[in-house]
């Protein structure tokens, strides 16, 4: 097959499957009473694990332009589930931590979390997946040079 069909399909596939991840994620959750998004969860998720992160800090994990992560973060404390605590240097930065509430709505979403990936890799080995994030990881180092670049 010509290499330029070859990363055509690989594109769109790329994109189906991110929908479909998406599609099967929104429905797992709401058919769990789970009060927040998957994207809203990914960054609870962090801030978790972290105990604490700054806003610049989950903009540069997930790849999202701010205004996005401040969208999310103000929902999410809205719900409860995170505090901003003001950063001491006086300045407009402040250092997002969980709520207990929050904590307790991570570690109850986790084997969810788990039980979504674990039907995205049904069927395929470890060394099938070594092997995709192995060139994944090709395929994000080329187009993070380039953007890199353009900065």
């Amino acid at each position: 097959m010509q290499r330029s069909i070859l990363r055509k399909r690989i594109r769109a596939r790329l994109a189906a499957t991110e929908i479909l991840l998406r599609a099967l994620s929104n429905k797992e959750f709401s058919e769990n009473g789970i009060v927040i998004t998957p994207e809203q969860y990914t960054i609870l998720s962090l801030i978790t694990d972290n105990k604490e992160l700054y806003q610049r800090q989950l903009s540069e994990i997930t790849l999202k332009d701010r205004a996005n992560i401040s969208r999310i973060i103000k929902i999410l404390e809205g719900k409860g589930l995170i505090t901003k605590i003001a950063d001491s240097n006086g300045r407009q930065i402040f250092k997002i931590k969980p709520t207990k509430k929050g904590i307790e709505l991570s570690n109850k979403i986790q084997p969810l979390a788990k039980k979504i990936r674990q039907t995205a890799t049904e069927g395929i080995s470890n060394s099938e997946m070594e092997l995709f994030l192995n060139i994944l990881d090709k395929i994000f180092y080329n187009m993070e040079i380039k953007v890199s670049l353009q900065i």
